[in-house]
């Protein structure tokens, strides 16, 4: 009488199940973490060309809380912030990212910041 069984178990282990999964989690992982505007911010329409040109960028929300390069600040130290992140840069650079319910005087008030040290601004806005 045979009492053993026709199908051989292996000790051997297959990596092919495990690769993929870590494959997919590395994809997922990539994709989630480059996030450029970490801020969430709605900003207004208009046409025109993108720049890549940037040294440091504020921004402002609804609230009226100024961010600089995603660092929140008091307004009230906004220019003593830029001069900072700005010290030392050629060509230095302000990409301003007012939200759409934000007052005109809020962005204005960064303008005139810059326009007094020198500073180049461009203003962000979402493709129309």
């Amino acid at each position: 009488m045979k009492l053993k069984g026709r199908n051989k178990i292996s000790p051997e282990f297959s990596m092919s199940s495990m690769t993929d999964i870590v494959f997919l989690l590395l994809i997922f992982f990539m994709l989630t973490a480059n996030s450029p505007n970490a801020l969430d911010l709605l900003l207004p329409k208009a046409k025109g060309k993108s720049t890549n040109t940037q040294n440091v960028s504020v921004s402002i929300n609804k609230n009226l809380e100024y961010f600089v390069d995603n660092q929140q600040i008091n307004g009230a130290y906004i220019e003593i912030e830029l001069k900072k992140a700005l010290e030392g840069k050629e060509n230095p650079t302000i990409i301003l990212r007012a939200e759409e319910s934000v007052a005109i005087k809020e962005a204005v008030n960064v303008m005139d910041i810059a326009n007094k040290n020198n500073y180049k601004v461009i203003l962000a806005v979402r493709p129309n």
